[in-house]
């Protein structure tokens, strides 16, 4: 009875130390896989900024800032950002909630390189110290204010081609 329990014994530590190898390998796969992921998304985020950024430069050069004068280049940027963004929220909230790398690529990435806050605020400043204040303010309500109805505007043309979208489908 001691030689069985000693190789029922033996052979249940064995399958102990099995089942330990096994689940650590499946631990490490795990942890890989969500790596890969992670490594995945910040490559796309990298890629969709360079593209944001290149946009922003190239409309910088076709609008480029005139000392003094209201800042027309950098106001197109971020009140078409502000659209984009807003049509980007409800298509990856709505319509592709599962969506793993749209909001990061084109949100973050594209339109957070694409826009441009800090530019935003050293033109205004630069038109207060060129004594131009009355420009400067101008810039400042007319961006606050054009960039939430773009938002608005691209939130609500995103809702009515989603509904557009599901209607065309229902009729085919």
């Amino acid at each position: 009875m001691n030689s069985l329990g000693r190789e029922y014994g033996d052979e249940q530590s064995a399958h102990g130390t099995e089942t330990a190898k096994s689940s650590t390998l499946a631990q490490a796969t795990r942890w890989h896989r969500a790596r890969r992921a992670q490594v995945l998304v910040v490559v796309a985020l990298g890629l969709g900024g360079v593209a944001g950024a290149l946009s922003r430069y190239f409309i910088s050069l076709a609008m480029p800032t005139v000392d003094g004068r209201f800042p027309w280049g950098t106001f197109v940027i971020n009140v078409s950002g502000s659209a984009a963004l807003g049509f980007l929220l409800i298509l990856v909230i709505e319509q592709f909630p599962s969506g793993r790398l749209a909001r990061p690529v084109l949100g973050t990435g594209f339109l957070g390189a694409y826009t441009t806050f800090s530019t935003f605020m050293v033109e205004a400043v630069n038109l207060v110290r060129a004594g131009r204040t009355l420009i400067a303010v101008a810039y400042l309500v007319a961006s606050a204010v054009a960039g939430l109805l773009a938002m608005w505007t691209g939130m609500t043309a995103a809702r009515f081609a989603i509904r557009f979208e599901r209607w065309l489908q229902e009729e085919a």
